[in-house]
Order: structure tokens, then C-alpha cells, then sequence
């Protein structure tokens, strides 16, 4: 989105990470987040380019587009800024250019006795990676338990003999298996590696269920010296290991050459699987009370950002009742039955904003226009689900997808949209009925009132000589009458 566009409603109060783009499409700054709303919105401050520092007002005076992508956790979060600022060097991301890397878990099972190894690189070699891990002494003291539970080796060799053993200080606490000596045959090795790999995949109950039965022994033989440690290693397991705490371990990385509107358009393309990337999509919603006042908004993303100059707003004009069919079939052919009778270009793809029947109300007007053919969908907002002409079945996308949040963007706005133009007419509604009761003041005077203080709700808080002066033919006593009426409303 473009800087101007900010609307905090459109951000999730979750933690994530976000990107800001200068007007030549460049990364110039990755953050992390553990509220994105609350974060974004501090840049978003008027006050902030003004009152800050040098640096600040500097990035905030650079950004052209934002973005923002919502992860799991904090720990997700600080991963993939750490990755984004990696990938793409943002000129102001300058507090982790000493390039610190989080610690992995390596094994490589190409070797005769594999093992947990630690390694800040992940290479190309086949082995098996986990992590990154934001908390490196958790993981140490976690692996270094992990290693003597399932006696696994630590030693350096891949291939150890009774040569490395008398190097061995395992051998004197027998935390390890011994695959040196020959006590284990390859097999029962890699028995207990799966064991411990399974914890590494998130199946933690039972390694946890061992250390707390550990804990209470050694409570109760008053060595609470290592209850605790244990009892570290067993709130650790959870933190590092659990798997609503695991971290992904290949995150989507923006295409910085391609801008995040043009990402959007070709990810859409692909999932509803249209012959080209949507340029122009429109956007349908309706707003009414019980079929009072009821009005329909139509808004245009050019190239995956808004087209405000496209947005257009519907009075409904032939349904009476409560029928949000009935109205979106009314805005639809009225739309583009002026498209066609102009001969202006019609939009690569037609959104409604609701379920199966907006859908139906929506293909029932283009054909009854004899309208060319040109993909429609509809979004419900329930389940996020898109509704395809001929398919029964939805279809749902990741909430990542960069082609959802388009499409969410887009019918949020055609949502904002219509209610702004509905409660525009609500109110001004309201403020002519209020007027309407007063004796003495007649259509002319009405709009010469409104004319002058732009709202009935302006014109409540003035005193009957300013209404006076202000508002040619009305007197003092007509406008003290003006006031009292209102304050009794």
C-alpha cells in the first residue's frame, strides 16, 4: 500500500514483519513486530515527521509503499526480519549489519553415526536443517540434554574408534551409547536418533514427561540443584522445540524486483487460473437498513493498488424492499451498461462482495446486458471463501497469499466505501428532518443553514447572534428559535 493509505483497521494486532519500499520500489527498511498494528501506526503519526530524530524522519520521508506479512510468533517475526534484512540490505536496517546469525540444528544422516551438530550456515549438502533458533542458551543446554537422554554421540568424529574414546569425557559420565567401541550396532543407533529427531519435529510429550519425572526424583532427594537445571531443560524443550513455538524453516521471500501490487495480480492469475494477471479489478458491495436508503459502492484496483478516481457509488433506484440481489443486479447493469453504451474497456475481473447468490445477481445482469465474457468471482467474508460461476465448491486460499490480501483489500474498501456514502445520506437525512420541525423555516432556509455551518451538529453548537449575523433574512428571535429546538433534540 502507499504510504497515504493507511487505515489501521486494514493491520491485524498480531505479530509480523513489515517493509518499506522507496518510490523506486527498493526495500529500505525491514521491521519486526510483536503488535503490527500498534507498531505501523507510530510511524504513521503526522507528529513523527516532525518530532523525530535525524534517522526517522529521513526513513518515515522515504517511504513510498508499505507491507507486512503476519508470522506465529515473536520468535517467527525475528527470523524473517533477520532473513529479510539478509536478502535484501535495507539502507536504514544498520543495527544488524554486524550479519549475526540465529544457531540451526544440523544432522547428517549421510554419516555413519549422525548427531546433533550446531551451524549458523544452511548448506547445500544434503543434511537435515532445523531452526533457526532465536535462543541460542536454550538450545545449547537443550541439545546438550537431548544428546546424553538418547545416548548419542558428541564427539567430532563421524566415524569415532576407540581411539576418540580415550579423548571422550563422555564415557566417564556414560552419557554416551558408545558406537566407538561397539556396544551399538548401526541400527540401534539410528533408533535412538529417530527417537530424537522426533522431538526436534515437535512430539515432545514424552522427553518432557521423562525430564519432569526426573525433576520430582531429584526433588525428593533434596538435589535441587539439578531439579533446577532440569527443570530448565523441561521449560526449554517446550520454548525451542514445542510446535506452536517452531520456526519455519523456508519463509516466502518477496520478489524485490517485483512490486507487491504486481506479485498480488500474478498470484491471483494463478490461483483462479486466468489467461492473464487482473490489471483492472472492480469491486461490488451493498449498504442499506432494512432496504432504506440503500446505496452500492463499485472501487478499482489498477495493478493491485486502489484507482480512487475509478471509485463510483449507486443510489438504488428500482428495489424497495430488503433484497441485496435485487440491488447488486441493479448496480451491476447500470455500471456497465454504460461501459458498453460508451465503449470504454471493460475490467479484467469482477468481484462481488458476498456468497453464491451476489454471484448469481452479478452473471444474471451481464447476460441480460449482453455483456462480453470476462471473469467474475465472488468473496464471502465468513470464511474468506471465492465462489468461481460453475464450480459448487469454494475455494480457499492461505491467508499469507499475497492474491487473498489483494482481494481482501479490495472488498474492504468497497465495504468502507459504501458505508461512508451510506451514512453520508443517513445523516444529512437525520439533519433535514431536525430542521424540518422547526416553524419558520422553510427549504431556502434550510440550505442557507446548512450552507453556512456545514451540519446541523455545527449549527447546534452556535449561539443565535452568530446564527444570525451569519445567515442573511434570519433574525434573532427565529435564530434563538433555531437553537432551542436543537438542544432539545
Amino acid at each position: 500500500m502507499h504510504f497515504e493509505e493507511y487505515h489501521p483497521s486494514e493491520i491485524p494486532a498480531k505479530p509480523g514483519v513489515y517493509m518499506f519500499r522507496d518510490r523506486f520500489g527498493k526495500v529500505i527498511y525491514v521491521g519486526k513486530a510483536r503488535d503490527l498494528r500498534r507498531r505501523l501506526g507510530n510511524y504513521f503519526q503526522p507528529s513523527r515527521r516532525r518530532t523525530g530524530d535525524a534517522k526517522l524522519r529521513s526513513l518515515i520521508n522515504s517511504i513510498n509503499e508499505w507491507s507486512f506479512q503476519v508470522v506465529n510468533s515473536e520468535d517467527e517475526a525475528l527470523i524473517l526480519e533477520s532473513q529479510l534484512i539478509k536478502a535484501y540490505a535495507p539502507h536504514y536496517n544498520i543495527l544488524m549489519r554486524d550479519d549475526k546469525r540465529y544457531l540451526l540444528l544440523k544432522v547428517d544422516l549421510s554419516e555413519k553415526f549422525p548427531t546433533l551438530n550446531l551451524a549458523r550456515l544452511r548448506k547445500p549438502d544434503n543434511a537435515r536443517y532445523f531452526g533457526p533458533f532465536p535462543h541460542g542458551s536454550a538450545l545449547k543446554m537443550t541439545r546438550e540434554f537431548l544428546l546424553a537422554h538418547f545416548g548419542l554421540r558428541g564427539c567430532r568424529d563421524s566415524e569415532p574408534t576407540p581411539e576418540t574414546r580415550k579423548h571422550c569425557l563422555k564415557r566417564l559420565v556414560k552419557d554416551c551409547c558408545a558406537p566407538c567401541t561397539g556396544k551399538v550396532t548401526v541400527e540401534e543407533y539410528r533408533a535412538r536418533l529417530d527417537q530424537a529427531l522426533a522431538v526436534l519435529e515437535g512430539d515432545i510429550a514424552p522427553v518432557r514427561a521423562a525430564v519432569k519425572e526426573q525433576m520430582l526424583a531429584a526433588s525428593a532427594a533434596c538435589n535441587f540443584e539439578k531439579a533446577a537445571r532440569l527443570r530448565d531443560v523441561y521449560d526449554n524443550i517446550e520454548a525451542v522445540f514445542g510446535r506452536k513455538n517452531r520456526i519455519f524453516e523456508n519463509p516466502a521471500l518477496p520478489d524485490q524486483k517485483i512490486p507487491p501490487g504486481l506479485a498480488a495480480i500474478n498470484s491471483l492469475a494463478r490461483r483462479l487460473g486466468l489467461p492473464k494477471p487482473p490489471e483492472t479489478v472492480v469491486c461490488f458491495d451493498i449498504s442499506n437498513i432494512l432496504g432504506t436508503l440503500a446505496v452500492a459502492s463499485m472501487v478499482t484496483f489498477t495493478n493491485g493498488r486502489p484507482d480512487r478516481q475509478a471509485y463510483r457509488r449507486f443510489r438504488i433506484k428500482t428495489v424497495m424492499q430488503s433484497d441485496d440481489f435485487a440491488m447488486m443486479h441493479e448496480a451491476v447493469t447500470r455500471h456497465f451498461s454504460r461501459l458498453l453504451n460508451e465503449k470504454r474497456p471493460l475490467p479484467d475481473l469482477l468481484v462481488v462482495d458476498g456468497g453464491k447468490g451476489q454471484l448469481s445477481s452479478a452473471l444474471d445482469a451481464l447476460i441480460a446486458i449482453k455483456c462480453p465474457p470476462l471473469p467474475v468471482i465472488s468473496l464471502a467474508e465468513r470464511f474468506e471463501e471465492i465462489f468461481i460461476p460453475g464450480r459448487s465448491e469454494s475455494i480457499r486460499l492461505d491467508r499469507h497469499d499475497a492474491a487473498l490480501r489483494m482481494l481482501q483489500a479490495l472488498r474492504d474498501e468497497a465495504h468502507r466505501f459504501a458505508i461512508t456514502y451510506h451514512r453520508n445520506l443517513r445523516e444529512k437525512r437525520i439533519s433535514s428532518s431536525l430542521l424540518d420541525e422547526i416553524s419558520g423555516i422553510g427549504e431556502v432556509r434550510k440550505r442557507q443553514l446548512l450552507k453556512a455551518f456545514g451540519s446541523v451538529r455545527n449549527l447546534a453548537k452556535a449561539d443565535a447572534g452568530i446564527i444570525a449575523l451569519r445567515v442573511p433574512g434570519i433574525g434573532r428571535a427565529t435564530a434563538q428559535k433555531i437553537v432551542e429546538a436543537l438542544n432539545r433534540t
